[in-house]
Formats: C-alpha cells, sequence, structure tokens
C-alpha cells in the first residue's frame, strides 16, 4: 500500500523550504519520499524528503527536520484560557467564554476611549489570508488606525530603501537560482549557514562556478569562513563602508556611465556624497583597511555581472534605508541592477516577512502594497470590502511606537503570532506596557512568554493543521497544506475572526475557508503592486509556486523584475544622495563596547516555538555572550564563566563564549531567551526615520563579571552586580579588525 504524503513548507523562515508531511505509523510504499534522519515526530506525522521543490531541492535545517515536534500536546496549547479575577491565574474556559471575553474587552475598550484605544499587533509568519483578515478586521470591525506587525522589525528598511530607488519592494527581484550565476555577491550582515542553511548551497555553487564571495560581517561567522574576503567593519558603520567602496568605483574609473544615463536619475548628488568619504576616513570609521576596501571593489568590479544581498546587519539600524540605498547606488553606479544575474535583493527573514508586509497588517499600507492615504488604493479596497472609502481610518503607529504606547494612548490589544516580551527592543519596558493594559488578548499556538501576560489566550492552528499561502524571500507565492487534523480544542485565526467579527456586528465578510479569502485577496490586491489576481491554489500547486506581480490567470508571473525598467513613473532608477552619521547610541567612557545581535541555527527568532523542541535545545540550550579573548582577560572572566552585559536600558547575564572571531571593541548576544539572558533587554529602540525599524544591532554597553548562579540570589530577585571592569582605556586595537589567528 502506498503510504500518502502532503506536499507542504517548513513553518520557519522566509526560503519557505519544500518537505512532505506524511502520517506516522505506516510504511513506506514505492514511491515514498525518504524520511529525513534525525526527524520528531509529532501529532502523528513525519517529515519526509521533497526533492522537487526548487528553492531547497530535498535540503532541510533542525528546525525544519524537527518541526512536527511543536504539533504534540506537551508543546502547544490546547484550550482557550482566561484570567480569572478571583486567582489571577490562566485557567481553561469554552471557547464561548473566551470569545466573548474578548469581544467584551474590545467593544468596550472602544465606548469608552474611541477607536484608536485598541490596538492590533500581527506577525510577519502569518498566512497571507490571514494578514489579509487581520488587516480588514482592524480597519472594519475595530475602525482601528492602530494595526502594525513585528516585521517592521526585520525588512522594513530595506523595503524603504527599496520603494525609494526602484519604485516596488519585493525581497529579490530575481530567483536564488540565479545567485550561482552571477560573478560576485556582496553578502552583507547576513549569516546564511545558521540563519538558512539550505540557502549556503547557492553560495558554494556560486564560489565553484568561479565566482567570488565578500562577507560583510563584524564576526567571522560560519558564512564568513566561506568568503574570498571577509570585511569586518564596527557595528553601525556599513553605511560608510558602503559610501567608501563606491567613492573607490568612482575613482578608480570604474562606473558604468551608459547605464547611468539611460536607466536612472540623480546620479550627481550621490556621486558628490560618496566623494567626500574617501578611503582614509572610511578605514577610521570601520576599522576595515583601506587595500581590502580596494579589494572589494576589484572582486565586485571584474565580473560581467554581480549583486549585493544585505539582511538584518545594515537594516536594523536608526539609519538602515541609508544604509541600504548606499549599497543600492553601489549597484547602480556600476550597472548591477536591471539586467540579468545582477541586483540589489534583501534576504528577508521571516516565514512570510514578504507577504505579511503586502496585505494590510502593516500601519500604512492596504491590500496589494497599496498605501493607505492614496484615495484610489483607498477606494478600489473600499469597492471589495463594500464600505465607504472615508470609513476606512488613516495610518496608525509603527511597531515599537505602538508597543510603547500600550497602556497611555491604547487601552486593549489584540495580539496574533508574535512575542514582543523577547522580540521588542527594550523588552523590559515593553513587557511593562503589555502589563499596563486594561486588556490582552492573544491568539498563538503555544503560550508565550506575551501569551502568559494575557487576559485571554486563544489557541490557534499551525502549519500542518490548515492550508494558506505565504510568499517567500523570492516573491514566490507558495501553497502550504493542511496534512492532519488540529485538536479538538483549537481553531484557526480566520475562525476567530469570524467569531469576534460576528459578536461584535459583522456577520458577513470574514469567511473561514482559506481558499475562499484568497480569491478575496487576489481581488483586493489586482492593479497595485503586489498583484495577485492571476494566482490561484491550483497554480501554485501546479507550477512549485508563482512569483508576483501576477495580474491574470494567463499571466507566466515575474520571477526577474526591472529587466526592461525599474517601477518609478518614468522606469528609472533612483540614485538617493546618502551620508553617513552615527549610531542612535554610540560607545562613551560609561558604556565603552559596542552589542550586536543575531540568530544560532538551532533557535528561531523569540524561540517561543523551537525552545519546546529537545533535539534544538540541545544544541542551543541557552543565551550566551560571545567576546575576543583580550576583553575576557581585560574582565578575567573564563569560558562558559557568567558575564553581565549591561546598557542604558538594563541589564543581562549569560555565559561568555570567548573566539577571535569577533572584534575586541564588540560582543554578540543570541535574541532566542526570555529571562536574565534576554538580549533585547538591552537593545535601543532608536528609529530610522523613514522605515521606523529599531536600531537592533548596535548599542553601547559595558561588561561586568557576574556572579555565578551557583551563588547567585533566588531567581525572583534581582542578580547583584560586580564591580564594573573599566574598559574604555583597555581596548588598544578595538579599532581594527581581529584575524581568525589572533590569540
Amino acid at each position: 500500500m502506498l503510504t500518502v504524503t502532503t506536499p507542504t513548507h517548513c513553518p520557519y523562515c522566509s526560503l519557505q523550504c519544500g518537505m512532505n508531511l506524511r502520517p506516522t505509523g505506516q510504511g513506506t510504499g514505492e514511491g515514498a519520499g525518504q524520511s529525513v534522519a534525525g526527524q520528531s515526530t509529532g501529532q502523528g506525522v513525519e517529515v519526509v524528503e521533497r526533492a522537487d521543490f526548487p528553492v531547497n531541492r530535498g535540503a532541510l535545517c533542525g528546525k525544519g527536520r524537527t518541526a512536527p515536534a511543536v504539533l504534540s500536546s506537551q508543546a502547544r496549547l490546547a484550550g482557550p484560557l482566561v484570567r480569572r479575577p478571583a486567582t489571577g491565574r490562566l485557567e481553561p474556559a469554552t471557547w464561548e467564554e473566551a470569545l466573548r471575553t474578548v469581544a467584551d474587552g474590545l467593544r468596550g475598550t472602544r465606548e469608552s476611549h474611541g477607536a484608536d484605544a485598541v490596538g492590533v499587533f500581527g506577525g510577519g509568519g502569518l498566512t497571507n489570508e490571514k494578514a489579509y483578515a487581520l488587516g480588514k478586521f482592524a480597519r472594519l470591525v475595530l475602525g482601528t488606525s492602530q494595526i502594525d506587525y513585528n516585521g517592521r522589525f526585520c525588512m522594513s528598511s530595506a523595503a524603504a530603501a527599496h520603494q525609494r530607488a526602484f519604485g516596488l519592494d519585493r525581497g529579490l527581484p530575481f530567483p536564488l537560482e540565479d545567485i550561482p550565476r552571477t560573478g560576485c555577491v556582496i553578502l552583507v550582515g547576513s549569516n546564511l549557514a545558521e540563519t538558512m542553511p539550505p540557502a549556503l548551497r547557492y553560495l558554494t555553487e556560486l564560489k565553484e562556478n568561479g565566482g567570488r564571495l565578500i562577507v560583510v560581517d563584524p564576526r567571522r561567522t560560519r558564512t564568513a569562513e566561506q568568503a574570498d574576503l571577509h570585511l569586518a567593519p564596527r557595528p553601525g558603520t556599513d553605511l560608510a563602508l558602503a559610501l567608501g567602496l563606491l567613492h573607490l568605483v568612482v575613482a578608480e574609473g570604474r562606473t558604468d556611465e551608459d547605464f547611468i544615463r539611460e536607466r536612472t536619475t540623480g546620479w550627481a548628488d550621490a556621486r558628490a556624497a560618496a566623494m567626500s568619504h574617501w578611503p582614509a576616513l572610511v578605514e577610521r570609521i570601520t576599522g576595515v583597511p583601506v587595500p581590502q576596501l580596494r579589494e572589494a571593489v576589484r572582486l565586485f568590479c571584474d565580473p560581467d555581472n554581480a549583486m549585493v544581498l544585505t539582511a538584518r546587519g545594515p537594516e536594523q539600524q536608526s539609519k538602515g534605508t541609508d544604509t541600504v540605498g548606499a549599497w543600492i547606488n553601489l549597484c547602480l553606479a556600476t550597472g548591477r541592477a536591471g539586467r540579468p544575474l545582477s541586483g540589489y535583493g534583501c534576504l528577508t527573514g521571516q516565514g512570510n516577512g514578504q507577504g505579511g508586509r503586502e496585505h494590510g497588517q502593516k500601519a500604512d499600507q492596504l491590500p496589494g502594497y497599496r498605501k493607505l492615504d492614496d484615495p484610489a488604493a483607498r477606494a478600489h479596497v473600499a469597492g471589495v470590502w463594500g464600505v465607504d472609502p472615508d470609513s476606512l481610518p488613516g495610518p496608525g503607529r509603527s511597531a515599537y511606537e505602538l508597543l510603547d504606547a500600550l497602556g497611555t494612548d491604547i487601552k486593549a490589544l489584540l495580539l496574533m503570532g508574535s512575542n514582543p516580551v523577547v522580540s521588542a527592543p527594550r523588552a523590559a519596558h515593553i513587557q511593562e506596557r503589555l502589563e499596563s493594559l486594561d486588556f490582552l488578548a492573544v491568539a498563538d499556538v503555544v503560550l508565550s512568554e506575551t501569551a502568559a501576560l494575557a487576559d485571554v489566550v486563544l489557541p490557534v492552528t499551525q502549519w500542518a493543521e490548515e492550508t494558506g499561502t505565504l510568499t517567500n524571500l523570492e516573491g514566490r507565492v507558495i501553497l502550504r497544506r493542511r496534512a492532519i487534523d488540529p485538536p479538538e480544542g483549537v481553531r484557526s485565526d480566520l475562525e476567530v475572526m469570524n467569531a469576534l467579527a460576528e459578536l461584535l456586528g459583522w456577520e458577513k465578510g470574514f469567511p473561514t475557508d482559506p481558499e475562499e479569502v484568497f480569491d478575496e485577496l487576489r481581488r483586493a490586491s489586482a492593479g497595485g503592486p503586489a498583484d495577485y489576481a492571476g494566482i490561484s491554489y491550483r497554480r501554485i500547486a501546479e507550477e512549485d509556486g508563482v512569483f508576483w506581480p501576477c495580474p491574470e490567470p494567463a499571466h507566466p508571473g515575474t520571477p526577474r523584475l526591472f529587466l526592461e525598467r525599474f517601477a518609478t513613473p518614468d522606469g528609472r532608477a533612483r540614485f538617493v544622495p546618502v551620508t553617513h552619521r552615527p549610531a542612535g547610541e554610540e560607545t562613551d567612557d560609561e558604556y565603552p563596547v559596542v552589542l550586536t545581535t543575531g540568530r544560532v541555527v538551532s533557535q528561531y527568532q523569540s524561540g517561543a516555538q523551537t525552545r519546546r523542541v529537545a533535539e534544538l535545545n540541545a544544541a542551543a540550550p541557552g543565551p550566551f555572550v560571545e567576546l575576543h579573548p583580550r576583553l575576557a582577560e581585560r574582565l578575567g572572566v573564563a569560558e562558559g564563566e557568567p558575564v553581565a552585559v549591561v546598557s542604558r536600558r538594563g541589564r543581562a547575564v549569560a555565559p561568555a563564549r570567548i573566539t577571535t572571531g569577533i572584534r575586541p571593541d564588540t560582543v554578540f548576544m543570541p535574541f532566542h531567551w526570555a529571562g536574565e539572558g534576554r538580549a533585547n533587554t538591552l537593545t535601543n529602540p532608536a528609529l530610522d526615520p523613514t522605515s521606523r525599524m529599531p536600531e537592533f544591532k548596535v548599542c553601547a554597553v559595558r561588561l561586568e563579571a557576574a556572579v555565578p548562579r551557583a551563588a547567585a540570589v533566588p531567581r525572583a530577585a534581582a542578580v547583584p552586580r560586580a564591580a564594573a571592569v573599566p574598559l574604555q582605556a583597555a581596548l588598544e586595537a578595538a579599532d581594527g579588525p581581529v584575524p581568525a589567528t589572533d590569540g
């Protein structure tokens, strides 16, 4: 007997790797896929290789292999919870009681304080259908402008720079398959080997084909070890680095004057801005030696084609939009954009980071990537929804600003698919804001740190228990399929919004069938920048995904953008003049070290799901502080001993991990954990003026040798502070990169 498998996709990052799911307890029949070695089984399903999906070609990281573990009853929520006034605790409740409590809380807040006193916070992991329905729910049912999502913390600076330069934002304007065929890739602020392991093969194939790889990262990561050239700038100086490279391109006569003249505007001002960043100045700012700058220009400009790919490193800064803009200017000046096998691209992070920002859960956008303050866009979407365009609220606060307003302007919050207690900058403050709300409702798969603060927790379905579309980092719309039934006490997010809408007076307009929602999304997006009108569930299944824009069923989709014209009114790309400026918070005598944050291979984002998987926890059991041996010596700290990292916002404690692969003026912490090792206790919410992206990637800290856990006071109390070790005069080599062999 043949084993039945369901083709679907991984629940984690924006690669959306293909996989098959097979019910457990069945034999492997002829034609069935090969089981992935070491996979964990969850609620009656196991992961099986799906070699035919072009993005990952069967490869999966540990998170994907073990994804079924989160389906188990031990890991996830199985029924609604309501906080009882008598005990102050979350206790089991019926769905009827839980939904009515949420509806009463939202309605009461709106009646007492106005519609904008109700906030909605979404997530970059929600399917396109859920993101679309959530934006519609906020604006129609609640009438609030106060909606945003955690994708604002991920790729919003790249999106803003894309819009400014090209007139359209899609993470990659070309498919991943083009990367191995180009001549050179500059990878800026990305550690693909740990954040998207199956994508590393594209860089490996690039080098096998004779292409060159330049990695820009203050750490010598597993990805940087693959590079032909590793540039290790001081965190927060990527903008100066890009401008320095453009200066050298001009000085060495490597600009593509025909491309600049025929396909761009604004070059004169951008050129003048770059020429004020001469190599010696850039070396002083970044710590990258001038010979390395010249070598980078040679590697990038010598081949006929080249690409720049950025990730959170340069983007999660208070100048992230300008930083990405500087890298785009480098591509435009050298003719590396709008041509085959060349261009700028953003490596989107979250599973639906691309689609999640296209269809209405972002504060300033309507479905189809339409602007909320555009009268024509409002009229089109209002027509699909059957309402007066004037009834739609205007743009609201960005993600951090929304969270910061909780308990003051915003009295009640509906939160779906996010865990800001761990993931938001200045996280202790955001936790306090959440605790100050009059009412908090959370819909999630697990009892996250944020859900634990809620008045009502609604357990919702997850990837293997529901059908829906997502849009990966290439702009490829893919289909996750339901493989198993959810537990009896669990409902889908679409069912939750349908029920709440009815309780709040909207009997129609919020269907529970995801394909019906998607068909409405197609109509709402039609004619917009992110046009899904020609995409259907059937086409996605038959074609391994469809690239937007795809305006009609006969359209083939658009895997490669900008080859004939850019998406600006005149079809030309825009140079934007930018200049380097300091980070929102620079080091000083009191806080002399730079903290940067990121991910590790065996955990994902806030860790709400991956921290419930035994195999992943065994590989990455907790937070750590990565620091250079010189810094560790001056602290008197050995490998594995606790280190306190202190910023102006708080204090985190984690074991030391000592390595020569990081600059001696910099420390690194992963951000997946709550508690005393929460990295985002420290991070700075300084916002980019355009994208409103917080500055996760650079803040000033000091280090202290902490009290070992065995001698620490009970967890409920603060860990005593040891005497600070003065470092400001100790880092004699802190302004230069550290070679991997340096002790």
